[in-house]
């Protein structure tokens, strides 16, 4: 039997995060509740969730900042809740290391599809007997352990970051649409959200390039989507796996 998956919900609106809580609680998850910055930073790294609902405007420090510091220590997912809906507010969070973000008012089904669709990302590896290394250059990808390093230096990677760059080396030299990696990556709910993959390549440019604004690794083909490029063919094996991703209900 599965243990039951552990949400923290940092928001100062007393009526809605307990709506939430009590809905969420419905559907088998557990729910931690916060209502500032500071105790929900308190809660996370008390309880150690296993994804994180914030709240952009809180009263001691705003969810951006949090979200920060949540992901200088952890790639615990995070979705955003806003009533701030412009693109700029959506690509702030998504740079600070938010996994989604939610304009408020929302509906609690497209919620939880939402937090579905994102533990599946962070725990892909966790019901896979083995683990899929793939090498594409420099580059090595560890799908079992949900590590990536560059020339055997660690690379910190989000699981949905993971998933992208393993998804580009899946179709090294070749161009995947902007429709393709949403489909492939995020799932059918993101397929209009072009700002994901744009903020998402940024994460991966920053981290994998020698020189983000002149990358070499990551191209982009204009209008169409972006290509993985190396000098060397991928290579995959399958390994016996010497550490597991924690395993939950989704």
């Amino acid at each position: 039997m599965r243990p039951r998956t552990t949400s923290l919900i940092i928001d100062d609106d007393v009526i809605l995060s307990e709506t939430m809580k009590s809905y969420l609680a419905r559907q088998g998850y557990d729910v931690l509740l916060a209502r500032s910055g500071l105790e929900g930073l308190r809660q996370f790294y008390q309880s150690r969730p296993h994804i994180v609902l914030l709240d952009v405007m809180l009263p001691d420090m705003d969810g951006f900042e949090v979200c920060e510091r949540i992901r200088q220590l952890s790639t615990t997912p995070v979705i955003m809740l806003s009533a701030r809906g412009q693109e700029m507010d959506r690509v702030q969070g998504l740079r600070k290391g938010a996994d989604d973000y939610m304009v408020k008012p929302f509906g609690f089904q497209e919620l939880q599809a939402r937090m579905q669709a994102i533990l599946r990302r962070s725990f892909m590896g966790a019901e896979e007997p083995y683990g899929q290394i793939v090498e594409v250059g420099e580059l090595e990808i560890d799908a079992g352990k949900g590590e990536v390093r560059r020339g055997g230096n660690r690379l910190a990677m989000t699981m949905t970051e993971l998933r992208l760059l393993l998804y580009l080396a899946d179709n090294v030299g070749h161009t995947v649409s902007h429709e393709q990696i949403l489909q492939e990556v995020w799932g059918p709910e993101y397929v209009n959200d072009r700002a994901y993959i744009k903020v998402f390549i940024r994460r991966l440019r920053e981290k994998l390039e020698p020189d983000p604004s002149q990358p070499r690794y990551i191209l982009t083909e204009r209008g169409i989507g972006y290509r993985l490029v190396s000098m060397a063919a991928p290579r995959r094996e399958v390994v016996a796996p010497t550490h597991r991703l924690q395993e939950v209900g989704v």
